[in-house]
Protein backbone atom coordinates (compact mmCIF):
# COMPACT_ATOMS: atom_id res chain seq x y z
CA UNK A 1 0.00 0.00 0.00
CA UNK A 2 1.45 3.36 -0.98
CA UNK A 3 -0.10 5.29 1.89
CA UNK A 4 1.71 3.31 4.55
CA UNK A 5 -1.41 1.97 6.27
CA UNK A 6 -0.80 -1.66 5.28
CA UNK A 7 1.95 -3.10 7.47
CA UNK A 8 3.66 -6.42 6.83
CA UNK A 9 4.84 -8.38 9.84
CA UNK A 10 8.45 -8.08 10.91
CA UNK A 11 8.39 -11.63 12.27
CA UNK A 12 8.16 -14.97 10.50
CA UNK A 13 4.60 -16.32 10.42
CA UNK A 14 5.15 -19.88 9.17
CA UNK A 15 3.93 -21.58 12.34
CA UNK A 16 0.75 -19.56 12.86
CA UNK A 17 -2.57 -20.66 11.33
CA UNK A 18 -4.92 -18.07 9.89
CA UNK A 19 -8.29 -17.66 11.65
CA UNK A 20 -11.19 -19.55 10.11
CA UNK A 21 -13.76 -16.91 11.10
CA UNK A 22 -13.61 -13.21 11.80
CA UNK A 23 -13.50 -12.06 15.41
CA UNK A 24 -16.78 -11.56 17.26
CA UNK A 25 -15.85 -8.04 18.37
CA UNK A 26 -17.86 -7.85 21.61
CA UNK A 27 -16.30 -10.85 23.37
CA UNK A 28 -13.14 -12.50 22.16
CA UNK A 29 -9.69 -13.85 22.91
CA UNK A 30 -7.26 -12.13 20.50
CA UNK A 31 -5.85 -14.31 17.73
CA UNK A 32 -2.07 -14.87 18.03
CA UNK A 33 -1.47 -12.86 14.85
CA UNK A 34 -3.46 -9.96 16.31
CA UNK A 35 -1.38 -10.21 19.48
CA UNK A 36 1.76 -10.02 17.33
CA UNK A 37 0.39 -7.08 15.36
CA UNK A 38 -0.48 -5.32 18.61
CA UNK A 39 3.05 -5.87 19.90
CA UNK A 40 4.51 -4.33 16.75
CA UNK A 41 2.14 -1.38 17.06
CA UNK A 42 3.12 -0.97 20.72
CA UNK A 43 6.80 -0.97 19.70
CA UNK A 44 5.98 1.80 17.24
CA UNK A 45 4.14 3.81 19.90
CA UNK A 46 7.16 3.51 22.20
CA UNK A 47 9.69 4.69 19.62
CA UNK A 48 7.97 7.10 17.19
CA UNK A 49 8.85 10.81 17.30
CA UNK A 50 6.35 12.22 14.82
CA UNK A 51 3.89 13.44 17.45
CA UNK A 52 3.70 13.89 21.21
CA UNK A 53 0.77 12.73 23.37
CA UNK A 54 0.62 12.41 27.14
CA UNK A 55 -0.48 8.84 27.81
CA UNK A 56 0.50 9.12 31.46
CA UNK A 57 3.29 6.56 31.17
CA UNK A 58 6.10 8.91 32.18
CA UNK A 59 4.71 10.57 35.29
CA UNK A 60 2.09 13.24 34.44
CA UNK A 61 -0.97 11.13 35.20
CA UNK A 62 -3.37 13.95 36.15
CA UNK A 63 -3.56 15.37 32.59
CA UNK A 64 -2.98 12.02 30.88
CA UNK A 65 -5.31 10.76 28.18
CA UNK A 66 -5.00 7.04 27.56
CA UNK A 67 -6.17 5.76 24.21
CA UNK A 68 -7.75 2.67 22.69
CA UNK A 69 -5.85 1.33 19.69
CA UNK A 70 -6.90 -1.39 17.28
CA UNK A 71 -5.24 -3.77 14.82
CA UNK A 72 -6.96 -5.52 11.93
CA UNK A 73 -5.36 -8.59 10.39
CA UNK A 74 -5.89 -8.36 6.62
CA UNK A 75 -4.90 -10.00 3.35
CA UNK A 76 -4.51 -8.06 0.10
CA UNK A 77 -5.36 -9.25 -3.42
CA UNK A 78 -1.84 -10.58 -3.87
CA UNK A 79 -2.31 -12.85 -0.85
CA UNK A 80 0.09 -10.85 1.31
CA UNK A 81 -0.68 -10.91 5.01
CA UNK A 82 -0.45 -7.73 7.04
CA UNK A 83 -2.33 -5.53 9.44
CA UNK A 84 -3.90 -2.11 9.74
CA UNK A 85 -3.72 0.11 12.82
CA UNK A 86 -6.12 2.72 14.17
CA UNK A 87 -6.80 4.81 17.25
CA UNK A 88 -10.11 5.91 18.75
CA UNK A 89 -11.03 9.59 18.63
CA UNK A 90 -8.17 12.05 18.29
CA UNK A 91 -4.49 11.53 18.96
CA UNK A 92 -2.22 14.48 19.78
CA UNK A 93 -5.04 16.87 18.79
CA UNK A 94 -5.41 15.34 15.34
CA UNK A 95 -7.54 12.56 13.89
CA UNK A 96 -5.13 11.67 11.09
CA UNK A 97 -1.52 10.47 11.33
CA UNK A 98 0.69 8.38 9.09
CA UNK A 99 0.90 4.68 10.05
CA UNK A 100 -2.80 4.73 11.04
CA UNK A 101 -5.88 4.44 8.84
CA UNK A 102 -7.71 7.77 8.40
CA UNK A 103 -11.09 8.51 10.00
CA UNK A 104 -14.26 7.50 8.19
CA UNK A 105 -14.96 11.22 7.83
CA UNK A 106 -12.38 13.90 8.57
CA UNK A 107 -14.32 16.74 10.15
CA UNK A 108 -11.08 18.60 10.84
CA UNK A 109 -10.16 19.04 7.16
CA UNK A 110 -9.36 22.68 6.44
CA UNK A 111 -12.26 24.60 4.87
CA UNK A 112 -14.61 21.63 5.21
CA UNK A 113 -18.32 22.32 5.68
CA UNK A 114 -17.89 21.35 9.32
CA UNK A 115 -15.11 23.86 9.89
CA UNK A 116 -17.01 26.59 8.04
CA UNK A 117 -20.25 26.06 9.94
CA UNK A 118 -18.35 25.72 13.19
CA UNK A 119 -16.76 29.10 12.46
CA UNK A 120 -20.23 30.64 11.97
CA UNK A 121 -21.44 29.09 15.24
CA UNK A 122 -18.34 30.34 17.01
CA UNK A 123 -19.00 33.87 15.72
CA UNK A 124 -22.52 33.62 17.15
CA UNK A 125 -21.03 32.46 20.47
CA UNK A 126 -18.77 35.52 20.56
CA UNK A 127 -21.64 37.86 19.71
CA UNK A 128 -23.88 36.26 22.35
CA UNK A 129 -21.16 36.63 24.96
CA UNK A 130 -20.69 40.28 24.03
CA UNK A 131 -24.41 41.02 24.32
CA UNK A 132 -24.72 39.08 27.58
CA UNK A 133 -21.86 41.09 29.08
CA UNK A 134 -23.79 44.40 28.70
CA UNK A 135 -23.95 45.88 32.25
CA UNK A 136 -27.46 47.22 31.58
CA UNK A 137 -28.75 43.64 31.62
CA UNK A 138 -27.58 43.11 35.19
CA UNK A 139 -28.93 46.55 36.12
CA UNK A 140 -32.39 45.74 34.78
CA UNK A 141 -32.31 42.24 36.30
CA UNK A 142 -31.44 43.76 39.69
CA UNK A 143 -34.16 46.38 39.31
CA UNK A 144 -36.67 43.72 38.34
CA UNK A 145 -35.82 41.65 41.40
CA UNK A 146 -36.20 44.73 43.62
CA UNK A 147 -39.55 45.67 42.08
CA UNK A 148 -40.89 42.13 42.49
CA UNK A 149 -39.74 42.05 46.13
CA UNK A 150 -41.32 45.48 46.83
CA UNK A 151 -44.55 44.50 45.14
CA UNK A 152 -44.79 41.35 47.24
CA UNK A 153 -44.03 43.35 50.35
CA UNK A 154 -46.69 46.03 49.70
CA UNK A 155 -49.34 43.60 48.51
CA UNK A 156 -48.73 41.31 51.47
CA UNK A 157 -49.01 44.27 53.85
CA UNK A 158 -52.34 45.24 52.31
CA UNK A 159 -53.59 41.62 52.54
CA UNK A 160 -52.69 41.54 56.24
CA UNK A 161 -54.52 44.85 56.69
CA UNK A 162 -57.55 43.31 55.01
CA UNK A 163 -57.41 40.33 57.38
CA UNK A 164 -57.28 42.67 60.37
CA UNK A 165 -60.11 44.75 58.88
CA UNK A 166 -62.19 41.63 58.43
CA UNK A 167 -61.66 40.68 62.07
CA UNK A 168 -62.51 44.23 63.23
CA UNK A 169 -65.72 44.33 61.16
CA UNK A 170 -66.76 40.99 62.59
CA UNK A 171 -66.35 42.37 66.11
CA UNK A 172 -68.34 45.51 65.16
CA UNK A 173 -71.19 43.41 63.77
CA UNK A 174 -71.30 41.26 66.92
CA UNK A 175 -71.24 44.38 69.14
CA UNK A 176 -73.89 46.15 67.01
CA UNK A 177 -76.16 43.12 67.14
CA UNK A 178 -76.24 43.45 70.92
CA UNK A 179 -76.39 47.27 71.24
CA UNK A 180 -78.11 48.72 68.14
CA UNK A 181 -81.68 48.75 66.97
CA UNK A 182 -82.54 46.65 63.93
CA UNK A 183 -82.41 49.75 61.70
CA UNK A 184 -79.11 50.88 63.20
CA UNK A 185 -77.65 47.38 62.81
CA UNK A 186 -78.72 47.33 59.15
CA UNK A 187 -76.95 50.65 58.51
CA UNK A 188 -73.83 49.39 60.29
CA UNK A 189 -73.73 46.23 58.16
CA UNK A 190 -74.04 48.32 55.00
CA UNK A 191 -71.20 50.59 56.14
CA UNK A 192 -68.95 47.63 56.96
CA UNK A 193 -69.74 45.98 53.60
CA UNK A 194 -68.67 49.19 51.81
CA UNK A 195 -65.41 49.16 53.76
CA UNK A 196 -64.75 45.60 52.59
CA UNK A 197 -65.46 46.56 48.97
CA UNK A 198 -63.12 49.54 49.24
CA UNK A 199 -60.26 47.38 50.60
CA UNK A 200 -60.72 44.83 47.79
CA UNK A 201 -60.73 47.61 45.21
CA UNK A 202 -57.58 49.05 46.77
CA UNK A 203 -55.93 45.60 46.44
CA UNK A 204 -56.86 45.49 42.76
CA UNK A 205 -55.43 48.97 42.17
CA UNK A 206 -52.31 48.18 44.18
CA UNK A 207 -51.75 44.95 42.25
CA UNK A 208 -52.24 46.74 38.93
CA UNK A 209 -49.86 49.50 40.03
CA UNK A 210 -47.06 47.02 40.74
CA UNK A 211 -47.82 44.96 37.63
CA UNK A 212 -47.37 48.09 35.55
CA UNK A 213 -44.06 48.94 37.25
CA UNK A 214 -42.77 45.36 36.89
CA UNK A 215 -43.87 45.09 33.24
CA UNK A 216 -42.06 48.34 32.45
CA UNK A 217 -38.81 46.89 33.81
CA UNK A 218 -39.44 43.60 32.00
CA UNK A 219 -39.89 45.43 28.72
CA UNK A 220 -36.66 47.33 29.26
CA UNK A 221 -34.88 44.07 30.03
CA UNK A 222 -36.50 42.30 27.04
CA UNK A 223 -35.00 44.88 24.68
CA UNK A 224 -31.62 43.42 25.63
CA UNK A 225 -32.61 39.74 26.10
CA UNK A 226 -34.69 39.22 22.95
CA UNK A 227 -31.77 39.80 20.54
CA UNK A 228 -29.72 37.31 22.58
CA UNK A 229 -32.52 34.72 22.50
CA UNK A 230 -32.87 35.21 18.75
CA UNK A 231 -29.14 34.54 18.29
CA UNK A 232 -29.34 31.48 20.55
CA UNK A 233 -32.25 30.09 18.51
CA UNK A 234 -30.25 30.70 15.35
CA UNK A 235 -27.25 28.95 16.88
CA UNK A 236 -29.43 26.01 17.90
CA UNK A 237 -30.87 25.69 14.40
CA UNK A 238 -27.40 25.80 12.86
CA UNK A 239 -26.07 23.28 15.36
CA UNK A 240 -28.90 20.82 14.68
CA UNK A 241 -28.40 21.23 10.94
CA UNK A 242 -24.66 20.76 11.28
CA UNK A 243 -25.12 17.68 13.44
CA UNK A 244 -27.51 16.06 10.97
CA UNK A 245 -25.19 16.89 8.08
CA UNK A 246 -22.28 15.45 10.04
CA UNK A 247 -24.18 12.24 10.76
CA UNK A 248 -24.79 11.80 7.05
CA UNK A 249 -21.08 12.16 6.27
CA UNK A 250 -20.20 9.21 8.47
CA UNK A 251 -21.05 6.44 6.02
CA UNK A 252 -19.78 2.96 6.80
CA UNK A 253 -18.99 0.41 4.11
CA UNK A 254 -19.40 -3.34 4.51
CA UNK A 255 -18.15 -6.37 2.57
CA UNK A 256 -21.19 -6.29 0.27
CA UNK A 257 -20.41 -2.74 -0.81
CA UNK A 258 -23.37 -1.26 1.08
CA UNK A 259 -23.08 2.07 2.89
CA UNK A 260 -25.03 3.13 5.95
CA UNK A 261 -24.74 6.45 7.75
CA UNK A 262 -24.87 7.17 11.45
CA UNK A 263 -28.41 8.47 10.91
CA UNK A 264 -29.38 5.18 9.24
CA UNK A 265 -27.96 3.19 12.14
CA UNK A 266 -28.92 5.30 15.16
CA UNK A 267 -31.67 7.68 14.07
CA UNK A 268 -31.61 11.28 15.28
CA UNK A 269 -29.86 10.68 18.62
CA UNK A 270 -26.63 8.73 18.15
CA UNK A 271 -24.25 8.52 21.12
CA UNK A 272 -21.38 10.99 21.25
CA UNK A 273 -18.31 9.78 19.40
CA UNK A 274 -20.14 7.19 17.30
CA UNK A 275 -17.97 6.22 14.33
CA UNK A 276 -14.73 7.48 15.89
CA UNK A 277 -13.71 4.18 17.51
CA UNK A 278 -10.84 2.15 16.11
CA UNK A 279 -12.88 -0.86 14.94
CA UNK A 280 -15.18 0.94 12.44
CA UNK A 281 -12.20 2.89 11.06
CA UNK A 282 -10.26 -0.33 10.44
CA UNK A 283 -13.07 -2.23 8.74
CA UNK A 284 -14.14 0.73 6.62
CA UNK A 285 -10.61 1.23 5.33
CA UNK A 286 -10.21 -2.49 4.59
CA UNK A 287 -13.42 -2.68 2.56
CA UNK A 288 -12.61 0.57 0.77
CA UNK A 289 -9.20 -0.76 -0.36
CA UNK A 290 -10.16 -4.37 -1.19
CA UNK A 291 -8.42 -5.84 1.82
CA UNK A 292 -9.87 -9.01 3.33
CA UNK A 293 -10.41 -8.69 7.11
CA UNK A 294 -9.34 -11.83 8.99
CA UNK A 295 -9.29 -10.90 12.70
CA UNK A 296 -9.30 -7.87 14.94
CA UNK A 297 -8.21 -6.83 18.42
CA UNK A 298 -8.22 -3.61 20.43
CA UNK A 299 -6.00 -2.68 23.38
CA UNK A 300 -5.60 0.19 25.83
CA UNK A 301 -2.41 2.24 25.83
CA UNK A 302 -1.65 4.55 28.74
CA UNK A 303 -2.74 5.33 32.25
CA UNK A 304 -6.17 4.14 33.34
CA UNK A 305 -9.03 6.67 33.16
CA UNK A 306 -10.49 7.95 36.44
CA UNK A 307 -13.82 6.22 35.94
CA UNK A 308 -13.47 3.24 33.60
CA UNK A 309 -11.14 0.33 34.24
CA UNK A 310 -8.47 0.14 31.57
CA UNK A 311 -5.12 -1.57 32.02
CA UNK A 312 -2.08 -0.60 29.93
CA UNK A 313 -1.63 -3.03 26.97
CA UNK A 314 -4.72 -5.02 27.98
CA UNK A 315 -7.08 -6.17 25.18
CA UNK A 316 -10.73 -5.10 25.35
CA UNK A 317 -13.86 -5.80 23.35
CA UNK A 318 -15.69 -3.18 21.31
CA UNK A 319 -18.20 -1.04 23.21
CA UNK A 320 -21.85 -1.95 22.84
CA UNK A 321 -23.59 1.42 22.80
CA UNK A 322 -21.49 3.14 20.14
CA UNK A 323 -20.11 0.26 18.10
CA UNK A 324 -22.72 -2.50 18.14
CA UNK A 325 -25.07 -1.00 15.50
CA UNK A 326 -22.15 0.07 13.29
CA UNK A 327 -20.21 -3.20 13.46
CA UNK A 328 -23.36 -5.29 13.01
CA UNK A 329 -23.84 -3.56 9.65
CA UNK A 330 -20.17 -3.74 8.68
CA UNK A 331 -19.91 -7.47 9.44
CA UNK A 332 -23.01 -8.44 7.47
CA UNK A 333 -22.25 -11.25 5.04
CA UNK A 334 -18.99 -12.19 6.78
CA UNK A 335 -18.26 -15.47 8.51
CA UNK A 336 -17.95 -14.35 12.15
CA UNK A 337 -17.26 -16.30 15.34
CA UNK A 338 -20.36 -17.21 17.31
CA UNK A 339 -21.35 -14.95 20.17
CA UNK A 340 -20.12 -16.94 23.19
CA UNK A 341 -22.45 -14.97 25.45
CA UNK A 342 -25.41 -16.76 23.85
CA UNK A 343 -24.11 -20.18 24.88
CA UNK A 344 -24.92 -21.61 28.29
CA UNK A 345 -21.62 -22.49 30.01
CA UNK A 346 -23.50 -24.08 32.94
CA UNK A 347 -25.48 -26.71 31.02
CA UNK A 348 -23.34 -29.56 32.35
CA UNK A 349 -22.81 -28.18 35.87
CA UNK A 350 -24.55 -29.31 39.04
CA UNK A 351 -25.52 -27.31 42.11
CA UNK A 352 -24.29 -28.70 45.41
CA UNK A 353 -26.73 -28.38 48.31
CA UNK A 354 -24.83 -27.52 51.49
CA UNK A 355 -27.85 -27.28 53.84
CA UNK A 356 -31.57 -27.90 53.53
CA UNK A 357 -34.65 -27.79 55.77
CA UNK A 358 -38.33 -26.99 55.34
CA UNK A 359 -37.92 -23.26 54.80
CA UNK A 360 -34.49 -22.63 53.30
CA UNK A 361 -31.61 -24.09 51.32
CA UNK A 362 -27.93 -23.13 51.19
CA UNK A 363 -26.22 -23.99 47.90
CA UNK A 364 -22.71 -23.80 46.46
CA UNK A 365 -23.25 -22.09 43.10
CA UNK A 366 -20.79 -23.18 40.40
CA UNK A 367 -18.98 -20.47 38.45
CA UNK A 368 -20.42 -19.45 35.07
CA UNK A 369 -24.02 -20.03 36.17
CA UNK A 370 -26.59 -17.25 36.26
CA UNK A 371 -28.40 -16.54 39.52
CA UNK A 372 -31.59 -15.63 37.63
CA UNK A 373 -32.58 -16.14 33.97
CA UNK A 374 -30.96 -13.78 31.47
CA UNK A 375 -32.14 -12.39 28.14
CA UNK A 376 -30.90 -15.35 26.13
CA UNK A 377 -30.17 -18.01 28.79
CA UNK A 378 -32.94 -19.38 30.99
CA UNK A 379 -30.80 -21.94 32.84
CA UNK A 380 -30.00 -20.44 36.24
CA UNK A 381 -30.00 -21.05 39.97
CA UNK A 382 -33.61 -19.85 40.04
CA UNK A 383 -34.71 -22.30 37.34
CA UNK A 384 -32.79 -25.21 38.90
CA UNK A 385 -34.28 -24.50 42.34
CA UNK A 386 -37.75 -24.10 40.87
CA UNK A 387 -37.42 -27.53 39.29
CA UNK A 388 -35.93 -29.06 42.43
CA UNK A 389 -38.54 -27.58 44.81
CA UNK A 390 -41.81 -27.34 42.82
CA UNK A 391 -43.92 -26.84 45.97
CA UNK A 392 -41.90 -23.88 47.25
CA UNK A 393 -44.13 -20.88 47.97
CA UNK A 394 -41.42 -18.22 48.15
CA UNK A 395 -39.64 -16.41 45.29
CA UNK A 396 -36.59 -18.65 45.98
CA UNK A 397 -33.85 -16.10 45.22
CA UNK A 398 -32.91 -13.97 48.25
CA UNK A 399 -29.70 -12.47 46.89
CA UNK A 400 -27.49 -12.94 43.84
CA UNK A 401 -23.95 -13.77 42.83
CA UNK A 402 -22.44 -12.64 39.53
CA UNK A 403 -22.60 -15.31 36.85
CA UNK A 404 -18.81 -15.76 36.94
CA UNK A 405 -18.64 -15.97 40.75
CA UNK A 406 -18.98 -19.26 42.60
CA UNK A 407 -19.96 -19.86 46.20
CA UNK A 408 -22.62 -19.81 48.86
CA UNK A 409 -26.15 -18.63 48.08
CA UNK A 410 -29.31 -18.60 50.19
CA UNK A 411 -32.57 -19.97 48.78
CA UNK A 412 -35.91 -19.33 50.52
CA UNK A 413 -38.64 -21.97 50.17
CA UNK A 414 -41.45 -19.95 51.79
CA UNK A 415 -42.64 -16.37 51.57
CA UNK A 416 -42.10 -15.87 55.29
CA UNK A 417 -38.54 -17.17 55.10
CA UNK A 418 -37.82 -14.97 52.11
CA UNK A 419 -39.04 -11.87 53.90
CA UNK A 420 -37.03 -12.68 57.02
CA UNK A 421 -33.84 -13.41 55.05
CA UNK A 422 -34.18 -10.43 52.74
CA UNK A 423 -34.53 -8.14 55.75
CA UNK A 424 -31.20 -9.43 57.05
CA UNK A 425 -29.51 -8.66 53.72
CA UNK A 426 -31.13 -5.22 53.51
CA UNK A 427 -30.10 -4.36 57.06
CA UNK A 428 -26.61 -5.76 56.32
CA UNK A 429 -26.59 -8.09 59.31
CA UNK A 430 -25.58 -11.05 57.12
CA UNK A 431 -21.84 -11.69 57.32
CA UNK A 432 -20.28 -12.49 53.92
CA UNK A 433 -16.75 -13.28 52.95
CA UNK A 434 -15.24 -13.88 49.54
CA UNK A 435 -11.87 -15.30 48.59
CA UNK A 436 -10.18 -14.04 45.43
CA UNK A 437 -6.90 -14.47 43.58
CA UNK A 438 -5.50 -11.18 42.30
CA UNK A 439 -3.24 -10.74 39.29
CA UNK A 440 -0.41 -8.97 41.12
CA UNK A 441 1.35 -8.69 44.45
CA UNK A 442 -0.17 -6.55 47.20
CA UNK A 443 2.30 -4.95 49.60
CA UNK A 444 -0.26 -3.99 52.26
CA UNK A 445 -1.89 -6.57 54.50
CA UNK A 446 -5.37 -5.10 54.81
CA UNK A 447 -7.44 -2.08 53.95
CA UNK A 448 -10.81 -0.63 52.93
CA UNK A 449 -11.95 0.48 49.47
CA UNK A 450 -14.60 3.20 49.06
CA UNK A 451 -15.42 3.73 45.39
CA UNK A 452 -18.99 4.58 44.23
CA UNK A 453 -20.15 2.48 41.29
CA UNK A 454 -22.67 2.80 38.49
CA UNK A 455 -23.29 0.99 35.21
CA UNK A 456 -21.34 2.11 32.13
CA UNK A 457 -24.21 3.29 29.93
CA UNK A 458 -22.03 3.02 26.82
CA UNK A 459 -20.84 -0.50 27.53
CA UNK A 460 -23.20 -2.61 29.63
CA UNK A 461 -22.75 -4.74 31.72
CA UNK A 462 -19.45 -3.07 32.67
CA UNK A 463 -19.50 -0.87 35.74
CA UNK A 464 -17.43 2.23 36.36
CA UNK A 465 -16.47 4.46 39.26
CA UNK A 466 -18.55 7.65 39.39
CA UNK A 467 -18.52 10.13 42.26
CA UNK A 468 -21.43 12.13 40.82
CA UNK A 469 -24.03 9.43 40.15
CA UNK A 470 -22.55 6.19 41.50
CA UNK A 471 -23.97 4.29 44.47
CA UNK A 472 -21.80 4.02 47.57
CA UNK A 473 -19.74 0.83 47.61
CA UNK A 474 -17.41 -0.25 50.42
CA UNK A 475 -15.17 -3.30 50.71
CA UNK A 476 -12.77 -4.44 53.44
CA UNK A 477 -9.94 -6.79 52.48
CA UNK A 478 -7.22 -8.92 54.07
CA UNK A 479 -4.26 -10.64 52.43
CA UNK A 480 -4.11 -14.43 52.83
CA UNK A 481 -0.88 -15.06 50.95
CA UNK A 482 1.29 -13.69 48.14
CA UNK A 483 3.32 -15.86 45.80
CA UNK A 484 4.24 -16.32 42.14
CA UNK A 485 3.15 -12.78 41.27
CA UNK A 486 -0.37 -13.29 42.60
CA UNK A 487 -2.15 -12.44 45.85
CA UNK A 488 -4.94 -14.38 47.53
CA UNK A 489 -7.23 -12.15 49.58
CA UNK A 490 -10.39 -12.19 51.64
CA UNK A 491 -13.04 -9.63 50.67
CA UNK A 492 -15.69 -8.42 53.13
CA UNK A 493 -18.22 -6.35 51.13
CA UNK A 494 -20.30 -3.98 53.23
CA UNK A 495 -22.52 -3.20 50.23
CA UNK A 496 -23.68 -5.39 47.38
CA UNK A 497 -23.25 -3.46 44.14
CA UNK A 498 -23.02 -5.17 40.78
CA UNK A 499 -19.40 -6.23 40.07
CA UNK A 500 -18.35 -4.44 43.28
CA UNK A 501 -15.43 -6.73 44.15
CA UNK A 502 -14.26 -6.93 40.53
CA UNK A 503 -14.27 -3.15 40.13
CA UNK A 504 -12.70 -2.48 43.53
CA UNK A 505 -9.94 -4.94 42.67
CA UNK A 506 -9.14 -3.69 39.18
CA UNK A 507 -9.67 0.07 39.45
CA UNK A 508 -6.59 2.27 39.72
CA UNK A 509 -7.95 3.81 42.94
CA UNK A 510 -8.79 0.39 44.36
CA UNK A 511 -6.25 -2.40 44.49
CA UNK A 512 -5.19 -1.67 40.89
CA UNK A 513 -4.94 -5.35 40.03
CA UNK A 514 -7.83 -7.35 38.56
CA UNK A 515 -9.03 -10.70 39.81
CA UNK A 516 -7.43 -13.55 37.89
CA UNK A 517 -9.71 -14.61 35.04
CA UNK A 518 -11.80 -11.42 35.01
CA UNK A 519 -12.84 -11.19 31.36
CA UNK A 520 -14.37 -7.71 31.83
CA UNK A 521 -11.78 -5.86 33.88
CA UNK A 522 -8.69 -8.01 33.46
CA UNK A 523 -7.54 -11.03 31.46
CA UNK A 524 -9.69 -14.00 30.54
CA UNK A 525 -8.67 -17.36 32.05
CA UNK A 526 -10.33 -20.71 32.75
CA UNK A 527 -12.60 -18.99 35.27
CA UNK A 528 -13.04 -15.92 37.44
CA UNK A 529 -11.09 -16.61 40.62
CA UNK A 530 -13.73 -15.21 42.98
CA UNK A 531 -15.65 -17.37 45.43
CA UNK A 532 -18.18 -16.62 48.18
CA UNK A 533 -16.71 -18.93 50.80
CA UNK A 534 -18.37 -17.88 54.09
CA UNK A 535 -21.89 -16.94 55.11
CA UNK A 536 -23.41 -16.30 58.55
CA UNK A 537 -27.05 -15.36 59.17
CA UNK A 538 -30.01 -15.98 61.44
CA UNK A 539 -32.34 -18.87 60.69
CA UNK A 540 -35.70 -17.46 59.53
CA UNK A 541 -37.67 -19.65 61.96
CA UNK A 542 -35.49 -20.34 65.01
CA UNK A 543 -33.65 -17.02 64.76
CA UNK A 544 -30.47 -18.83 65.77
CA UNK A 545 -27.14 -17.95 64.12
CA UNK A 546 -26.07 -20.43 61.42
CA UNK A 547 -22.72 -20.40 59.62
CA UNK A 548 -21.46 -22.01 56.41
CA UNK A 549 -18.02 -22.22 54.85
CA UNK A 550 -16.99 -23.79 51.52
CA UNK A 551 -13.41 -23.65 50.24
CA UNK A 552 -12.72 -22.21 46.81
CA UNK A 553 -11.69 -24.68 44.10
CA UNK A 554 -8.75 -22.66 42.81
Amino acid sequence: MQDGCFHTFKHTLDSVDLPEKFTFPFYYAPHPLCVLAAQELQDYLSTQTQWQHNFGLTGDVDSAIGKMFGVLLVQNKQGELGYLAAFSGKLADSNKWSYFVPPVFDMLTENSFFQQQQAVIQQLNVLIQQLESNPKIKHHQHTLAEEIALSQQHIQAHREAMIQGRKHRKQQRQQGLRQLSPKGYELLCQQLANESIIQKKQLELLTQHWDDRINAVKQALASFIEPIDALKNKRKTLSVSLQKNLFEQYRFLNSSGDYKSISDLFGDTPPAGAGECAAPKLLHYAFLHDLKPLAMAEFWWGASPKSEIRQHKQFYSACNNKCQPILSHMLEGMLVDENPLLANPAHNKDIDIVYQDEVMVIINKPFDMLSVPGKSIQDSVYQRMKDAFPTATGPLIVHRLDMSTSGLMVIALTKQANKHLQTQFIQRTVKKRYVALLDGELHQQRGTINLPIRVDLDDRPRQLVCYDYGKAAETDWDVIETKNGQTKVYFYPKTGRTHQLRVHSAHVKGLNMPIVGDDLYGKKANRLHLHADYLALKHPVSDSLIEFQIDAEF
